[in-house]
């Protein structure tokens, strides 16, 4: 079983209390998010999990933290922007973030801090130019202390059209994600990294970028021993990502970013953390009496290199 922390919201930065001691507890339980009384109670035992995949634009809150990980097999995948605070308005600095990212990746390896710039937006300050600039100053910055970049534009989900467009905020236009396509993909390989991108229905392969496993079966496989996993059939089609569990919940996160299709409420907008009882095994709510919970069926995926997986 491979764990997702959390594309739903950031876990790290803002619910690291209860995570950890969710993994004191041994499980967690999670909604669904169609049918939010419908509750799935997941195991986290070393014995089944085979990774976790983090996800985060601050993960500051977890570096102490660390060695309570040390039965679990994990990597970050770690956002660095350089926006404003009129997209990503209740980030810590930029210069504090940079510092995070360097002492995330002297604490568990390069190799396992993975650098996002994403999503790349476009407006009247965010120009093709801009980015350019941008990425390659944060290149140099980041590559010593990671060993690959993923990238991807801006994603008009219906929940965001409508404030993208009152902010006068779009994806890039064909001719401008090629031109940006080209000049990150120089930037990354002049710093020795190697570059992907996410879930995009545009080939870049030209450009010596390939679409990304954000969740990846083939980089676990590589660090932590090999595992066999299907893709994962819940996401976009252009999605690479394999099969995983999320522990997140959606309208939780406090960050704030504008441009954000999993927090749509007005008070996390405003940067407000909602209430999360760190013994509670689902985040930032409780169960109730109409609350149906089931056991989630878990598979190891994990196996040695000379045994067939498990049938």
């Amino acid at each position: 079983m491979i764990l997702s922390v959390s594309r739903r919201t950031d876990v790290p930065a803002c619910f690291s209390d209860w995570f950890f001691r969710r993994i004191q507890d041994g499980q967690a339980c999670v909604r669904n998010p169609v049918n939010p009384h419908q509750v799935s109670r997941i195991s986290l035992s070393p014995e089944v999990v085979d990774c976790i995949v983090f996800w985060s634009k601050n993960p500051r809150p977890m570096l102490n933290r660390l060695k309570e990980l040390e039965s679990y097999p994990y990597y970050f995948q770690f956002t660095l922007n350089t926006y404003g605070k009129d997209m990503e308005p209740f980030l810590p600095s930029l210069k504090e973030r940079i510092q995070t990212f360097h002492r995330l990746a002297a604490s568990i390896g390069k190799e396992r801090v993975l650098w996002r710039y994403d999503p790349i937006c476009i407006t009247k300050t965010y120009s093709v130019s801009w980015h350019i600039r941008a990425f390659s100053a944060l290149a140099r910055e980041l590559s010593s202390s990671t060993e690959t970049c993923t990238i991807s534009f801006l994603d008009m989900y219906p929940g965001i059209a409508k404030t993208m467009e009152r902010s006068g905020i779009r994806t890039p236009d064909e001719r401008e994600r090629r031109i940006l396509a080209r000049e990150l993909a120089v930037t990354a390989r002049s710093f020795g990294l190697s570059i992907c991108a996410c879930a995009e229905d545009m080939d870049l392969s030209a450009f010596g970028i390939e679409p990304a496993r954000c969740i990846d079966d083939r980089l676990i496989s590589r660090l932590f021993g090999t595992i066999k996993v299907k893709k994962d059939r819940n996401q976009r089609p252009a999605c690479g990502c394999v099969s995983s569990i999320d522990l997140g919940a959606y309208h939780t996160c406090p960050n704030g970013c504008l441009y954000c299709y999993a927090c749509r409420s007005k008070s996390r907008r405003e940067g407000l953390t909602p209430a999360c009882d760190p013994s509670s095994p689902l985040l930032c709510s409780c169960i109730t009496e109409a609350d149906r919970i089931t056991d989630r069926a878990m598979k190891r995926l994990r196996f040695a290199q000379d045994a067939p997986p498990d049938p």
